[in-house]
């Protein structure tokens, strides 16, 4: 039969065995460690940073080390009523976002400055966007805002990156939507209403210009034809007339120079019909009685 010391002593064993049991189980499965891919860890020791962990596995001294781990992928932020007023006083509603990324070789200050990246994303984005998108806005008159809308969002992500000093890296800035008062947005449609308005007046009366001009020339092509006609048939009448005046003279002074020539002539235009009535001591015509 055991006596109490026994029983004591063996009781005592049995938990320096489950201490010793627990210890190899902790210091198992304490002593190594994952990092997915896309994140980096920030390995502590006692609370202080001895160096960085890559995707993989790793060791660590269990209960003494820690590891922290730090994503790297690019993340996303948004804001949904940012509120800024434009060169023209013209108020707004912006609604943005800002894409980012942790650099590998950064997260190590991350933790140190932050502890984590929504930390780091309070202190450095959420207070530079509103005021960097509010004071690029107000450079901008309501409607160049819309009408120049890239480079509006180049000058704000321009302005963010340089006012967002830190272990991070800004990607980019969308200005997603700007909503403007009702009054404003109307006043907007009725003034693009009246430029449109304008507009079509401005091509109707170019095109009523335009036919003008087409039935101005047209005229003046047709004048210039009928003028260039008239002036031919002119010519062709005076070199005509001249024609006919010199034919005219030149057989008049044949006439003169050859009396014969004027009986030829008679003779050529007779019919060979002799009058059939003559008067008393009258000579048959082109028939000479003198020898």
């Amino acid at each position: 039969m055991a006596t109490p010391l026994k029983v004591q002593r063996l009781s005592m064993g049995k938990f320096i065995a489950g201490i010793i049991v627990l210890a190899i189980i902790v210091i198992a499965y304490g002593s190594w460690f994952t990092v997915d891919q896309g994140e980096r860890g920030v390995h502590l020791r006692n609370g202080r940073i001895v160096g960085t962990a890559g995707p993989g596995l790793g060791l660590k001294v269990p209960l003494i080390d820690k590891i922290v781990k730090i994503s790297t992928q690019t993340h996303t932020v948004s804001y949904q009523r940012l509120q800024a007023y434009s060169r023209d006083q013209q108020p707004a509603t912006i609604r943005a976002s800002v894409t980012f990324r942790v650099p590998q070789d950064k997260v190590a200050e991350v933790y140190a400055n932050f502890k984590s990246i929504d930390a780091m994303v309070n202190r450095l984005v959420d207070r530079a966007v509103p005021t960097q998108v509010e004071n690029i806005f107000g450079q901008y008159t309501a409607i160049s805002a819309v009408q120049e809308r890239v480079k509006f969002v180049f000058d704000v992500t321009n302005a963010i990156k340089a006012a967002v000093k830190g272990p991070i890296e800004i990607s980019s800035v969308q200005i997603e939507n700007i909503d403007f008062s009702s009054a404003y947005e109307k006043s907007v449609e009725d003034r693009m209403r009246a430029e449109v308005e304008v507009q079509t007046q401005k091509q109707n009366l170019e095109k009523e210009r335009v036919s003008a001009q087409i039935a101005v020339t047209k005229a003046q092509a047709e004048a210039d034809s009928q003028l260039a006609r008239a002036k031919a048939e002119a010519e062709a009448i005076r070199i005509k007339g001249e024609a006919e005046a010199a034919a005219i003279k030149s057989r008049a002074n044949a006439l003169a120079q050859n009396k014969e020539l004027i009986e030829l002539t008679k003779a050529e235009k007779w019919d060979g019909q002799l009058p059939q009535t003559m008067l008393p001591n009258t000579t048959l015509p082109f028939f000479n009685t003198h020898p």
